[in-house]
């Protein structure tokens, strides 16, 4: 862990309390509402040096710690993006730190198209997979041999079935599939979009990936779920852009919110 992730933990100990946290959820697009049902502390990422200050309309950059169902957990409400600095390795620190509290889960969302049509607006996707079809990655430039994270079962199988056991309990209707990562800030073309299905993918975001690919060379468990908030390109008449993404991320939000905590009641119960 690096000096500035150490003073972070202890300034976050120092507003939050010592106790370890489980689990960290990171916030996509239109889902900041969860934190606020946080029971602890927000702390803005603005007193956090080092931290991304988000700058996606959408997202709400505090780190919450508190309980959520039962469980402690640090809530990040924004996350940084590829395409906002040119920096894929942005989110290392907040994981570091999130490693630094105690914690050994994280839980990602997003918001993304789908390239299915049986998958549409307002439906939630378990990522059983990812293509970075980015070619990016935040592990470049790190000298240390454990850059070579092997990436079977990055999307933890245990997590995955917590996931879709909750979906299930909840009579939600929920998903699985490849999630393909695309570095933005433009949208694809619909050329693109017949390449990144033609390789496998369901659905196209643009974020996501580098979080797991850290997570799993920090040794955190991840899983991922995205919003399903467009059709991607040339699928449909939707005109894609982000204020339409803002405005459609809610309706998958409900049911994604729903799977979250019944994946948490579940984990709180088996302590």
């Amino acid at each position: 862990m690096s000096k500035n992730a150490e003073d972070l933990v202890a300034l976050i100990r120092g507003k939050a309390g010592a106790e370890p946290v489980k689990l960290g959820l990171i916030l996509g697009s239109g889902l900041g509402h969860l934190a606020d049902t946080v029971d602890g502390v927000a702390i803005p990422y603005t007193d956090l040096p080092g931290f991304p200050h988000a700058g996606v309309s959408g997202h709400n950059p505090n780190l919450v710690v508190g309980m959520l169902e039962g469980v402690r957990v640090a809530v990040f409400g924004g996350r940084a993006h590829y395409y906002e600095q040119g920096n894929s390795a942005a989110m290392r620190l907040p994981l570091e730190v999130l490693k630094g509290l105690g914690g050994d889960t994280v839980i990602a969302t997003n918001a993304a198209g789908s390239m299915r049509m049986d998958m549409p607006t307002g439906s939630i996707m378990s990522l059983s997979d990812h293509i970075n079809f980015s070619g990016l990655n935040p592990l470049i430039g790190e000298p240390s041999d454990a850059r070579f994270v092997p990436m079977k079962d990055a999307y933890d199988p245990d997590l995955r079935a917590r996931l879709r056991a909750a979906a299930e309990a909840t009579g939600t209707e929920m998903y699985d599939g490849v999630y393909a990562w695309y570095s933005g800030p433009s949208f694809e073309t619909p050329a693109e979009i017949r390449a990144i299905h033609m390789l496998g993918a369901d659905a196209v975001g643009m974020s996501t990936v580098p979080e797991v690919i850290l997570a799993r060379f920090l040794g955190l468990r991840a899983a991922a779920i995205s919003t399903i908030t467009n059709m991607a390109a040339g699928m449909s008449d939707e005109a894609i852009s982000h204020e339409h993404t803002k405005a459609m991320a809610p309706i998958g939000a409900g049911k994604l919110e729903k799977v979250l905590r019944a994946t948490l009641r579940g984990l709180a119960s088996t302590k």
